[in-house]
């Protein structure tokens, strides 16, 4: 066990910058210098349709895709992208207006008007992809065009967080003559009206994408072409990284890779360090006949040792953390550690003994094994060394490869199974909806008619989030209550790069997705 305060203490406001080696912040102005900058990840698109994706596939489509509204550099609420103008046009929050920019076209030069707006969305709902971002639009009643230009959102009841659900990637207007209402595009081909083009893509590999000339919107773009490769763990990322194959690494860097970036200082690369808000956490699935048991349930959480998964596996890289909702965000509480506390053998042999349950549990957990990173594996090894040592449970580990796990744990095969949660968007409200309904984020139904239908609900009528607290620690002790998802450790972002690369440091958005027109290289000290 290892002290808890290491995961309590206070997440920063701002995001801070620690480079590995001084750098310039000076660029030639000419955005073509030097070629495409190359940017490596352990992240790979699941898939290149928006309609289908509530996952780390935003990465590439908030590149590539356009969104009604999104964030310009700095900004932590929603501002008009694609839109020229967006509001609620009632005080109930029910109905949303948006206006498009004049003469707007998608990269093969389609026009993209208010009538491709409604069918991307509508496709969402109408396609419905189980696990998919249709969960995302609980609240939308119907789409109205009124005209070339203009879209009204009518709600079917107020949600004042509606703008964030219309910036998030998936929203991503598609043009309707290529993007079938009822079906995904399967001919492996994108033309978006994002500030880039995708001119090539080798699934699992590599996007090369090129400036798109035709984009209109608020991206100032310092490059003109970024290629994003896609590794299989941090250690081959941060070899091409030194061996100058690639120029920036933004996601799936490894504890160790990354401590020794901090510990042994490069003159030739740089490492922004900066608060983050994404989430792992464990899921136990209600259609198995153990996980549907909340003493089994609890007696988990009151084994589980976050401090040790942090501490001997992240190396300190990520906080413990005791809710769904992180630290940092209005309304995050530490209800798991306040019902539970430190981790204990003999509390949850009592859980379990009044349950009647006085054999070992047997219990299946699957991870993803190229997902969020190298430590994985290592993660569940641990989760089993701890589960297994209490002499309560007997522990067999499964993994699969992104993709085919996703099909998994949409089809309920798996009673445990690990995810990680990268926000939609800055708010509470994000950490519990996704999770909590018949349809989720996660492809398991989790009824829950306290949160779903009334504390959601009456939190959406407030367009000031700070308001919400109330609701927003009931809902979380719901969670703990139920204890049907158990989060474990939430993260920071960590962009290396090469020394002569600038704007890492701009090109997280509040949801933590990689703008790449914010790269670009440095000619001047």
């Amino acid at each position: 066990m290892f002290n808890r305060n290491r995961g309590l203490r206070r997440a920063a406001a701002m995001t801070s910058i620690s480079l590995v080696a001084g750098c310039g912040v000076f660029s030639d102005g000419n955005p073509d210098g030097g070629g495409p900058i190359v940017v490596g990840t352990t992240s790979a698109p699941s898939t290149l349709d928006p309609a289908a994706s509530w996952d780390g596939s935003w990465e590439l489509f908030r590149n590539i895709y356009q969104t009604l509204l999104a964030y310009p550099t700095g900004a932590t609420t929603p501002e008009p992208d694609a839109a020229k103008s967006c509001g609620f046009t009632d005080r109930s929050n029910t109905t949303y207006r948006c206006e498009l920019r004049a003469g707007m076209k998608f990269a093969d030069g389609d026009t993209l008007d208010a009538q491709a707006v409604k069918h991307s969305i509508d496709r969402i709902r109408q396609i419905d992809v189980a696990g998919g971002p249709a969960g995302l639009l609980g609240s939308l009643d119907r789409v109205q065009t009124t005209g070339e230009r203009e879209i009204l959102f009518h709600l079917n009841k107020p949600d004042a967080t509606f703008p964030f659900v219309l910036a998030t990637p998936a929203m991503s207007i598609v043009d309707p003559h290529d993007y079938p209402a009822h079906s995904l595009r399967k001919d492996g081909k994108v033309f978006g009206s994002g500030p880039y083009t995708l001119k090539s893509y080798d699934d699992g590999k590599e996007a090369q994408l090129v400036r798109n000339d035709r984009y209109k919107g608020f991206a100032k773009r310092e490059n003109s072409a970024v290629t994003i490769r896609y590794f299989q763990d941090s250690g081959a990322m941060v070899k091409a990284l030194r061996d100058k194959k690639i120029d920036v690494t933004y996601r799936g860097l490894a504890a160790d890779d990354i401590v020794t970036l901090q510990g042994s200082p490069s003159k030739d690369l740089q490492l922004v360090d900066g608060a983050g808000t994404d989430i792992n956490y464990l899921v136990f699935n209600p259609k198995d006949q153990w996980a549907k048991n909340p003493a089994v349930r609890k007696a988990v959480a009151q084994v589980v040792d976050r401090g040790a998964i942090t501490h001997k596996i992240y190396r300190d890289t990520v906080d413990p953390l005791y809710s769904m909702v992180p630290k940092g965000l209005t309304g995050h509480t530490t209800a798991f550690f306040d019902d539970f506390g430190d981790p204990s053998v003999p509390k949850a042999r009592t859980i379990l003994t009044r349950a009647g349950i006085t054999e070992r549990v047997p219990l299946t957990l699957w991870y993803t094994s190229d997902r969020y990173g190298s430590e994985t594996a290592l993660e569940f090894k641990e989760l089993k060394r701890q589960l297994d040592a209490s002499g309560l449970f007997t522990i067999t580990l499964k993994s699969r490869p992104w993709k085919t796990y996703v099909t998994g744990y949409q089809k309920g095969e798996y009673p445990v199974f690990g995810r990680g949660w990268f926000p939609d968007f800055p708010d509470a409200e994000n950490f519990i909806a996704p999770f909590v309904g018949q349809q989720n984020a996660l492809g398991t139904p989790y009824p829950s008619p306290k949160i779903t239908d009334v504390l959601l609900p009456e939190s959406r009528k407030e367009t000031d989030r700070a308001d919400v607290v109330k609701e927003f620690e009931e809902a979380q002790q719901i969670l703990v209550d139920d204890t049907r998802l158990l989060p474990l450790w939430q993260g920071r972002q960590y962009v290396a790069a090469s020394d002569d690369i600038s704007g890492g440091e701009q090109a997280l958005d509040p949801s933590t997705i990689m703008m790449m027109w914010q790269l670009y290289r440095k000619t001047s000290w």
